[in-house]
């Protein structure tokens, strides 16, 4: 959980005194970690009383192939490559960025699983 409030120093190294203490809606939440297996969503309350969808757990992605524009449903198999974190990999978490090995070849995750609730991917050639 981070505060995602001002620092308490300045850019020259000067403290600065702040007016107010730190707010509860000010903290962020723990990260979705949205990883390989059998479908799991959650829905959480954000800021203003909005909902986002979290994916904890997906087996399915959406692939679009750029070279005709079709869109195919395929399941995910393993997690390749996810410039965000080596350990990433190792943990097969899914992020957007991530490379990811499926039925039709490898694809590259598009969407925010951990912000949308949905996997979206383009296949590379």
């Amino acid at each position: 959980m981070l505060w995602q409030g001002e620092s308490v120093r300045k850019v020259t190294g000067g403290r600065r005194r702040p007016a107010a203490m730190k707010r509860r809606a000010e903290i962020g939440l723990a990260p979705a970690d949205t990883h390989i297996g059998a479908e799991r969503r959650r829905i959480v309350r954000t800021f203003g009383g909005n909902q986002k969808i979290r994916a904890l757990r997906a087996e399915m992605v959406s692939v679009t192939n750029p070279a005709n524009g079709e869109t195919k449903k395929v399941r995910i198999e393993n997690v390749l490559e996810n410039g965000a974190n080596p350990n990433y990999v190792r943990r097969n978490l899914l992020t957007k960025g991530a490379i990811v090995r499926t039925e039709i070849g490898k694809a590259r995750i598009t969407s925010r699983p951990g912000q949308d609730g949905v996997i979206n991917a383009v296949l590379l050639a």
